[in-house]
């Protein structure tokens, strides 16, 4: 009997009641903008900005409407503007490379290796050659570079680093919490990443002037000082008068239901990690497909896994997509010639210049995905695993060669 599995690869776990209690109380003030409190109370928002940067060991934390807006506050806080070159990651998705478009600099794309993280030797080279003094730093799918080696790039060449940690809220190098390296780091909230309010997102950072300017940025007109997570007051001296309102707050109705999940993520982490062992046990020892190699030095988030396929043309692979979808495993492949759902590749960002990443080009071309969301059982995981594994094996013997490959552009 053939195996399927049943599981839906984009169900989240329900709310918890305490959160969505915390909700409904928002809801019943009616003060679901962040600054509209009464004499004597403490806002939602505030409160998830001190507890999520005591989480990560930062001095300053700003709550704002998206990931993406995060990073996009965080170059302007930084002074990026039109034209100013800025170093990304060739992987990553989409809204990396449009946070650098939206505040007009100029994305310079970095190879990626087949570990799935930045090349640091044409980091150096991108880096000389673009002058560029900036990092957006992906860490894609939550594998996350040689911080140490980074660090070190950075200090060399003079660049400043800014990390986007959508897929690594929770992770750490060398127990330095992701996003914590550099000058600020960046994180998404939401459905898919590791705490859920729909959308949202934090920046944090210890640099008072640049929290300052990211805070008004953010939308706080004068009322800065209720943010008890900023900088002093001081901070803001000039910077209230010289920085425009670009408004992304989050607000007390998200920082409601996220308050009590952000107490539950080191215990998701572990969760998640079982769920990517259970898979990664099941592809080990079988020629021909790599799970990167994690370093010891990462306490990673495997909240979905990566694998790449050798040898296969893009029919074996559209073939092996198609199989085990049929099976109820949705895989995404990196090496599509068009870009499928969350999926894209750099030559269909068509707003930046066009980049020859052959390094990267080689890499994508093998490079299967796969969400894990928590509502799978560690058994389904080592189900999943054994699908995966069983139409490799199918397709790479030649009896899949005349499946219908049409199943695959639907992810």
């Amino acid at each position: 009997m053939v195996k399927t599995f049943q599981g839906n690869f984009t169900q989240q776990e329900p709310i918890s009641e305490e959160a969505i209690e915390r909700a409904v109380a928002v809801l019943r003030s009616g003060r679901i903008h962040r600054y509209n409190i009464a004499a004597g109370e403490t806002d939602e928002t505030a409160l998830l900005e001190l507890e999520f940067a005591a989480s990560v060991g930062a001095k300053y934390c700003l709550a704002v409407a998206s990931g993406g807006y995060s990073m996009q506050t965080a170059m302007r806080a930084a002074g990026i503007g039109s034209g100013t070159p800025v170093l990304t990651n060739a992987f990553t998705l989409s809204p990396v490379p449009g946070a650098i478009a939206a505040v007009g600099g100029k994305p310079v794309l970095v190879e990626t290796t087949d570990r799935l993280v930045l090349d640091l030797d044409d980091l150096r080279k991108k880096s000389k050659a673009s002058k560029s003094r900036f990092l957006l730093l992906s860490h894609m799918r939550g594998h996350m570079v040689d911080m140490d080696a980074l660090m070190e790039v950075a200090a060399s060449e003079g660049i400043a680093v800014i990390e986007d940690c959508a897929h690594t809220m929770g992770a750490s190098w060398r127990g330095t919490p992701s996003g914590r390296h550099g000058l600020a780091g960046c994180y998404s909230t939401q459905t898919y990443k590791h705490v859920n309010s729909g959308e949202g997102g934090f920046l944090v950072s210890d640099d008072p002037e640049f929290m300052a300017r990211a805070v008004i940025l953010s939308g706080s007109y004068m009322l800065y000082q209720r943010h008890l997570a900023g900088p002093p007051l001081e901070a803001y001296t000039n910077i209230r008068l010289e920085t425009p309102n670009c408004s992304g707050r989050m607000d007390n109705l998200r920082a409601a239901i996220l308050r009590p999940q952000l107490k539950q993520l080191n215990a998701n982490r572990e969760r998640w990690n079982e769920r990517y062992r259970a898979v990664e046990s099941a592809l080990q020892g079988i020629a021909g497909l790599v799970v990167p190699k994690r370093a010891n030095e990462e306490n990673y988030v495997g909240s979905s896994i990566q694998f790449l396929v050798n040898g296969f043309d893009e029919k074996s692979i559209l073939a092996l997509l198609s199989l085990c979808k049929s099976r109820g495993v949705e895989l995404k492949w990196f090496g599509a010639k068009d870009p499928v759902a969350y999926t894209s590749k750099h030559d269909s960002w068509r707003y930046i210049a066009e980049q020859s990443l052959p390094q990267t080009e080689a890499v994508l071309a093998k490079l299967c995905d796969m969400r894990l969301p928590l509502t799978f059982s560690t058994q389904d995981c080592a189900l999943i695993g054994e699908i995966i594994r069983d139409c490799f094996a199918e397709v790479r013997s030649g009896r899949a060669r005349n499946i219908d490959i049409e199943m695959a552009s639907v992810a």
